[in-house]
């Protein structure tokens, strides 16, 4: 397993990361305990949850109870920030909020530090300055090493980043963000815009929802208990006739390579310098292994010239 530095800290984590979105939702405390041993043995040290998942907290939970007696040798992430009540009250980025939902994670997760502290959504209705003033507290405090950022666009990426230096704060370290050979919106903007601030980028969702890992097939309908399955209309656009042109002209691409697709998706984003880790669900200990497995293609600059040729549009 490779290690990289997390953005321009210091900070090493395992160039493949587990999603722990699963956990508490299709995976049981049991099937958690195995996915994070599996990990374990593979090298990887990055968890990467939310207090929403599970649902609401459950993930943190399970994933705390998971890593009792192993947690100084882990990067644990967490994010804050989505609803989390039926009121809807509890939500959004402000320094009550902040200061109310960083303690609810912390118990769940049984530590007394978060690695990676991350704002999952920008939060419209508080200042950016309200913000990051709170989270300089908790690093301050030692609840948090370190922040990171979530669905921010290329401008809030910037207007985040000059704020923490023009009044002394800690600054975003990552921004983590929707990006895989399907999807490679956020080459426009927020890419550039982390490179120029020296954030790393976490990718979730690199593998498409499993559309490029050869579960789905065209012209018929997800397998039963797959993440698109229960998507509904959603589906009808990510199992779009563009999409399986791509995965076919991708897969044959990496055939020929003696690779499958699911290796060319994973290497693809590990190859990238501005990507320190590949966050990747899975729930077993077969799919951790075939995740980490797959990130080791080191792509040459004219594989990496094709591949962007190929998935550009």
């Amino acid at each position: 397993m490779e290690f990289k530095n997390l953005g321009s800290t210091g900070l090493k984590v395992s160039s493949v990361g587990i999603g722990c979105n699963n956990f508490g939702r299709r995976c049981n405390l049991e099937l958690t305990n195995e996915v994070v041993n599996a990990a374990l043995d593979c090298g990887i040290n990055f968890f990467d949850t939310a207090d929403v998942y599970g649902p609401r907290g459950l993930s943190e939970e399970y994933l705390g109870k998971a890593i009792a007696g192993k947690r100084d040798d882990l990067v644990i992430a967490t994010k804050f920030g989505m609803t989390m009540d039926d009121s809807g009250f509890k939500k959004g980025a402000s320094r009550r909020y902040i200061m109310q939902t960083v303690e609810d994670s912390l118990r769940r997760l049984n530590t007394d530090y978060i690695d990676l502290y991350q704002q999952h959504f920008p939060d419209p209705q508080t200042p950016i300055e309200e913000t990051l003033r709170a989270l300089d507290d908790l690093v301050h405090q030692g609840k948090v090493r370190y922040l990171g950022c979530s669905n921010f666009s290329g401008w809030q990426v910037s207007d985040a980043d000059w704020t923490a230096r023009d009044l002394n704060l800690n600054r975003f370290v990552t921004a983590q963000n929707l990006y895989s050979l399907i999807d490679r919106s956020i080459e426009k903007e927020v890419m550039p815009a982390c490179e120029q601030y020296g954030l790393g980028i976490l990718p979730y969702f690199p593998l498409a929802s499993g559309l490029l890992t050869g579960k789905y097939t065209r012209g018929s309908e997800p397998p039963e208990g797959s993440r698109l399955s229960s998507w509904g209309d959603r589906k009808k656009s990510a199992l779009s006739d563009d999409n399986f042109d791509l995965v076919e002209k991708l897969t044959s691409f990496a055939e020929e390579r003696g690779h499958s697709i699911l290796d060319l998706a994973m290497s693809w984003l590990a190859s990238m310098p501005s990507i320190p880790s590949v966050i990747a669900g899975a729930t077993s200990k077969a799919q951790v292994q075939q995740n980490a497995e797959a990130a080791s293609w080191q792509l040459t600059m004219e594989e990496m010239r094709e591949v962007n040729e190929i998935s550009a549009r």
